[in-house]
């Protein structure tokens, strides 16, 4: 093949791909600061029995404090998109041996938690996928995770995957479409529709961003 054919051949190739992307995840992407550390402004102490304490460090981050099981704030304020976004914050854990920073999360007509570092520490998954808990389906992981440390967390959500990264370390990519993807019941469901918490640990949130990939 001579070489100006190979060139734009190639060039074809490419610009399919770039539609192809764009296509999949929106043209436009929209940027909302969901927590800006200066107040909890669209947040709400979620009212989980034998909570604990809830507080801002004055360094922009939320602290939610070790209690008895959950700790967590939800948020109030306005509507989320349900598909086709992404949820960046970074979780640091400073106490305990469970979750430290999972995150409830909008999917179509229901939820799903993201768990940070649950059962013993390390475990990472999603609950639920058709049924089964984070412990139990296809997304359960394990990550070692370090106390004071600030872990950089993203999720990006659309019909055909959940992809979850840690300091770009991707960790899970789920397939979704066609499957049941629902709460775990119980408190947890108190977190909806987008809340983190914590159980039996301290974990501090800070830097908290929405991308929404318009189409």
């Amino acid at each position: 093949m001579p070489v100006k054919q190979t060139v734009i051949v190639l060039t074809w190739v490419a610009h399919i791909s770039i539609f192809s992307f764009h296509s999949a995840i929106g043209n436009e992407i929209n940027e909302t600061i969901l927590f800006d550390g200066k107040s909890l402004k669209n947040w709400s102490i979620t009212d989980y029995a034998g909570r604990g304490e809830v507080s801002l460090d004055g360094n922009g981050s939320v602290r939610l404090e070790f209690g008895v099981a959950l700790t967590g704030i939800h948020w109030v304020g306005h509507e989320l998109p349900r598909n086709n976004y992404e949820i960046r914050w970074e979780a640091k854990k400073e106490m305990g041996s469970d979750f430290f920073g999972s995150l409830t999360f909008p999917f179509l007509r229901n939820h799903a938690t993201l768990i940070l570092g649950g059962w013993g520490g390390a475990l990472v998954g999603i609950s639920c996928v058709d049924g089964f808990d984070a412990s139990e389906n296809e997304t359960a992981t394990a990550h070692r995770f370090h106390s004071n440390r600030w872990y950089a967390c993203r999720l990006l959500v659309n019909t055909e995957h959940f992809r979850f990264w840690v300091d770009e370390e991707k960790l899970i990519d789920c397939k979704v479409k066609d499957r049941a993807i629902t709460m775990r019941s119980g408190e947890i469901e108190l977190s909806a529709p987008l809340g983190f918490s914590t159980y039996d640990t301290t974990g501090i949130i800070r830097n908290v961003a929405l991308l929404n990939y318009k189409e």
